[in-house]
C-alpha cells in the first residue's frame, strides 16, 4: 500500500503540471460537449481528436482522451434529462425518469444528482483502477497465447450473456465484425484477403471510420427528420439543489451503481451501457414503491448515471494493464497510444510509470472539474441544443468527414464510414445492436492471431488449451454464460431485460 501510495504521488506530480492540466480540462470541456449532442459521442468524439493528437507527449495524449471518454459519460444526461433526448447511449435509462423529474418540475435536483452521483462514480472507478490495475497486470504475466484466446472468446460470451435484445442478433452482429476484421493483410502468412484490389485495404479496415459511420452517421440518418429541436427547459443554479429526501434516497443507488458499473466495467463489451440498463432493474427491484418509476423516480437516475461513469472509468482496468480493448472507445485509445510508440500492457506499469500513474492522477482531477462544469455552466451548455437540426447536423456531418480523412488522409475510409453509416442505419431499423459490431472488429484479429499462435505453438493440436488451467477456467467460464444466454430460448422465456420489467419503461 505504501508502494502505491508513493507511485500515486508521482502521478500527481505529473498530472498537476500546467500543460497536462490545460489539456485535462480540454477533454473534459470537449467530452461533455460532444455527450450533450446528439448524433455524436464518446466514440466519434475521440476518433474526431485523435489526429490532434500525434504530435503530443504520449501522456497528454491519453490524458485528453480520456477527457473526453468520461467527459462525454457526463454530458449525455443533460439532454436526457431535459429534452428526453440520450446525448450518448449509455444515458438512455436516464431519459425515463430524468425527464419524467422535468416535467415535474425537478429537472435542476434531477441535474445535480446526476453530476454528484457521476463524481462519485468516478472516483470509485478510479480508485478501484489505481488498486486492481496492478494487481491485474503481474497476473497478465502468466497469459500466453492460449489464455488471450480463451480470454477474448469469452468476453465475445458475456457480451451475448449480458446483451439487453436477443441472444442470436448480438453473436450475429459480433460474427459480422469479426469477419469484416479478416480484411487485410494476415499477419501469420502476409498473404492479403479480401481486399478486392483496394490498396487501402492491406491495413485492415479501420475502427475509425467504422465506428463513427455505425453510431455518427446512423444516428444522424435516424434523427435528422425532425425539423426543430424540442423545447428546453433551463433551470437556474438555485433550483440544482435537491431536497435532503431527494439526497437520501439517492445515497444507495449511487454506491451500488458505482460498485456495479465498475465490475461490468471489466468485461468486454458496451459495459457502460448494459451496467445502467442493469443498475436501473435492480433499483426497481430494490425499491419499495417500484410505482414511482417512470414518473420521477430520483433513484432511477442516480443508479443508472453512478453506473455508466463508473464502468467507463473500470473498462480502463483490462486496457492499460491487459492491453485488451473493452469497447470500441478503449480500442481507439489504444491505437492512439500505439501510435507513440507505447504497447500498452503487462509491462506497462513498470515501464512506464509516469504515464501510468499520470494517468490515475490526471483521472482525479478531471473528475472535480466534471463536477464543476455540470453544475454552474449547465444553463451555458443547453445554449447549444437550441441550434435547428437544418444547421446542428451537417456540421457534424462535416467534423465526422473531416476527422476520418484527417486519420490516414485516406478516401476510402471516408466511403468506408458512408457505406458503415448506412448499414448503421438499416440495421438499427431492424432492432439490431451496433456494439456487437464494432467490438468484434477490434477483437477478431486479436482472436485469429492468438489461436493460430496457440496452434503454432502445439503442432495444430488443440489438446493445448486444456493443458492451461487459466485458458481451461475461462472456457468453462465461456460456456456456462453460452448455456445461460441460451436459457431463454430453450424455455422460451423473455430476455433478463423483461425480466426486470424494463421493456415499458424504454418504449
Amino acid at each position: 500500500m505504501l508502494e502505491t501510495f508513493h507511485s500515486l504521488m508521482l502521478g500527481f506530480s505529473v498530472a498537476f503540471q500546467p500543460e497536462v492540466l490545460m489539456y485535462a480540462f480540454a477533454g473534459c470541456i470537449i467530452g461533455t460537449l460532444v455527450g450533450m449532442m446528439p448524433g455524436l459521442g464518446p466514440l466519434a468524439g475521440i476518433s474526431l481528436l485523435l489526429p490532434a493528437t500525434f504530435g503530443l507527449n504520449p501522456i497528454i495524449a491519453i490524458v485528453l482522451l480520456a477527457g473526453v471518454y468520461y467527459g462525454a459519460m457526463y454530458g449525455g444526461s443533460t439532454t436526457s434529462i431535459l429534452m428526453r433526448i440520450p446525448g450518448e447511449a449509455a444515458s438512455v435509462m436516464t431519459c425515463v425518469d430524468g425527464y419524467a423529474m422535468t416535467q415535474n418540475g425537478r429537472a435542476g435536483p434531477a441535474l445535480a444528482i446526476a453530476a454528484i452521483g457521476s463524481f462519485f462514480a468516478g472516483t470509485v472507478g478510479v480508485v478501484g483502477l489505481m488498486l486492481l490495475a496492478p494487481t491485474l497486470a503481474s497476473f497478465a504475466l502468466r497469459f500466453g497465447p492460449p489464455e488471450y484466446t480463451a480470454l477474448l472468446l469469452m468476453g465475445l460470451f458475456v457480451l451475448a450473456y449480458m446483451s439487453g435484445g436477443s441472444m442470436l442478433k448480438t453473436l450475429a452482429m459480433a460474427v459480422l465484425g469479426l469477419l469484416v476484421g479478416m480484411i487485410g493483410i494476415d499477419a501469420m502468412s502476409g498473404y492479403t484477403r479480401f481486399s478486392f484490389g483496394i490498396v487501402e485495404l492491406g491495413d485492415g479496415v479501420g475502427i475509425v471510420p467504422v465506428a463513427v459511420g455505425l453510431f455518427g452517421i446512423s444516428e444522424i440518418l435516424l434523427t435528422a427528420g425532425q425539423a426543430e429541436p424540442p423545447k428546453v427547459q433551463q433551470p437556474s443554479l438555485r433550483q440544482l439543489i435537491p431536497s435532503g429526501e431527494e439526497f437520501r434516497r439517492s445515497a444507495g443507488p449511487i454506491l451500488r451503481g458505482s460498485l456495479l458499473g465498475f465490475m461490468i466495467g471489466i468485461i468486454p463489451g458496451s459495459a457502460h451501457i448494459i451496467s445502467s440498463f442493469v443498475s436501473y432493474g435492480i433499483e426497481r427491484r430494490l425499491s419499495l414503491h417500484p410505482e414511482r418509476f417512470g414518473k420521477g423516480a430520483i433513484e432511477g437516475v442516480a443508479g443508472p448515471e453512478s453506473a455508466n461513469n463508473a464502468a467507463a472509468t473500470g473498462a480502463f482496468v483490462p486496457m492499460l494493464a491487459l492491453g485488451i480493448p473493452t469497447s470500441p472507445v478503449t480500442a481507439v485509445m489504444i491505437a492512439a497510444i500505439m501510435i507513440h510508440g507505447i504497447s500498452p500492457g503487462p509491462v506497462l506499469i513498470q515501464e512506464q510509470p509516469e504515464l501510468f500513474w499520470g494517468f490515475v492522477a490526471s483521472m482525479y482531477v478531471g473528475n472535480v472539474v466534471l463536477l464543476i462544469l455540470n453544475l454552474p455552466m449547465v444553463g451555458l451548455f443547453v445554449n447549444l441544443l437550441r441550434i435547428p437540426y437544418a444547421y446542428m447536423y451537417p456540421c457534424i456531418l462535416a467534423f465526422c468527414i473531416v476527422g476520418v480523412y484527417s486519420v490516414s488522409n485516406s478516401v476510402v475510409d471516408v466511403v468506408i464510414m458512408l457505406l458503415m453509416g448506412g448499414v448503421g442505419y438499416v440495421l438499427r431499423k431492424l432492432g439490431y445492436d451496433l456494439a456487437p459490431v464494432a467490438l468484434g472488429l477490434v477483437l477478431g484479429p486479436m482472436l485469429e492471431l492468438s489461436l493460430r499462435q496457440s496452434l503454432a505453438m502445439s503442432g495444430g493440436s488443440y489438446g493445448i488449451f486444456l493443458e492451461r488451467p487459466i485458458a481451461v477456467t475461462m472456457f468453462v467460464l465461456a460456456l456456462i454464460l453460452l448455456a445461460l444466454a441460451l436459457k431463454p430460448l430453450i424455455f422460451k422465456g423473455k430476455d433478463w431485460r423483461a425480466n426486470v420489467g424494463l421493456e415499458d419503461q424504454v418504449d
